[in-house]
């Protein structure tokens, strides 16, 4: 509404103008008209007067009798007609000035109008440019009270962007909160795990040196052994996620080969490897580097490979990489069954166990739920991504895209 009302000001403003102009121009040709006829009798007065002196009351009577209204008396007879003369012969100079005042009117008028709609376009180029200001500083983070600018037609738009604003700010603050206080519940969490972890360590420890005197008592110091890894891989996790989650985990920025990459972290898992009886092949493609910190993208690849082992036992885990103008690609597969179709969506989910884990964890996803969680976290605040999908005949396949800065 505010918009057309603006719009049937200006035309108003407008046509207000263009009546002044028209009302000035007629004035001026009133004016000039006058003056052309009184130019006219007067030289015919004096030629007349010159050459006829006693005509001079005649003269002036006639005058008089015109000047009264009088028409039907002399003043109206058509001598002019007579002696051989048209308005046109008198009517090259009276059209002349009033086509010229008439022009300069319509041309007044024009400009004027012309000057309030370039105005009222600088004006709403100011305020648009004023609007679009206050969102760049609101993206920067550097935002302050949007002040008022009046009433016009963008104060409702104004109102709003304010709104929303703030209303973003309140959530963003709360959502910041939300996180702080998960990452320092992770951190507590994990320090408390820490405490069990010592004193099943030290309690194994001593186990370990009684010796044993029947076979399944070496057996469930095994599992003890087992599940006592698993906690401290738990552990260590809860760490890294609270540290990523509060922002005080800072990646290194520098010039790290592919291959060197896909080895050193192939080397670490090696004794797991060698348990599960499963290999890994990884071919060399040539000198590639990336931008990235060499330890946590190892640790990123170590834990997609270690989901590739442990459901690939006495298979080949392969890898590859390639490269391009955008982005640096690894593609890291199996030959196991692959993921659960229902489990897709879910693979990076903090704490997300497939739908159809056991309590053995024989199927694929049973973990705790944190390696490949971990993994995206690594990946994403390094400019990359990680997907995962199953390939078309069997087993499973995560592609890491590392993108370049």
């Amino acid at each position: 509404m505010s918009g057309r009302k603006n719009v049937v000001m200006i035309f108003g403003f407008a046509a207000a103008v263009s009546l002044i102009s028209s009302a000035v121009t007629a004035m001026l040709v009133s004016c000039h008209y006058s003056r052309l006829s009184f130019d006219l009798v007067n030289v015919i007065c004096g030629q007349v007067l010159e050459q006829e002196p006693e005509m001079k009351n005649i003269v002036f009577a006639a005058l008089k009798e015109y000047a009264s209204g009088n028409v039907d008396g002399v003043a109206g007879r058509d001598v002019l007609s007579g002696l051989g003369y048209r308005v046109s012969d008198f009517s090259d100079s009276a059209v002349t000035y009033p086509m010229m005042f008439a022009t300069t009117g319509f041309l007044t008028g024009i400009l004027l109008f012309a000057v309030t709609f370039v105005f009222r376009n600088r004006t709403e180029e100011k305020r648009i440019e004023e609007l679009s200001d206050y969102l760049e500083q609101v993206n920067t983070g550097k935002a302050v009270v949007l002040s008022g600018s009046g009433e016009d037609s963008f104060s409702k738009l104004e109102d709003e962007i304010y709104k929303t604003v703030t209303f973003l700010y309140q959530t963003k603050d709360a959502a910041v909160q939300a996180k702080n206080d998960f990452a320092e519940n992770l951190s507590n969490i994990a320090h408390q795990i820490k405490t069990p972890i010592t004193a099943i360590s030290l309690s194994l420890q001593t186990l370990s040196e009684t010796p044993m005197k029947k076979e399944y008592e070496k057996d469930k110091v095994e599992q003890i052994k087992k599940q006592l890894s698993r906690l401290i891989h738990l552990e260590e996790s809860l760490l890294v996620l609270s540290r990523l989650d509060a922002g005080t985990l800072m990646f290194q920025k520098e010039d790290v080969d592919v291959f060197t990459v896909l080895v050193l972290a192939a080397d670490n898992l090696q004794e797991l490897f060698v348990d599960s009886g499963t290999s890994i092949d990884i071919p060399e493609s040539g000198e590639m580097a990336v931008t990235a910190d060499l330890d946590w993208t190892m640790e990123a690849i170590m834990n997609v490979m270690k989901n590739c082992m442990e459901h690939n036992r006495g298979g080949t885990v392969h890898c590859s990489y390639g490269q391009n103008p955008l982005y640096t690609e690894i593609l890291i597969w199996d030959e196991g069954a692959g993921f659960a179709k229902e489990d897709l969506p879910y693979l990076f989910k903090r704490f997300y166990r497939g739908r159809s884990a056991d309590a053995g964890g024989n199927v694929r996803g049973s973990g705790v739920g944190i390696g490949l969680a971990l993994s995206k976290e690594i990946i994403e605040r390094q400019n990359g991504t990680i997907r995962a999908d199953n390939l078309p005949g069997s087993g499973a396949c995560f592609e890491i895209r590392l993108y370049k800065q």
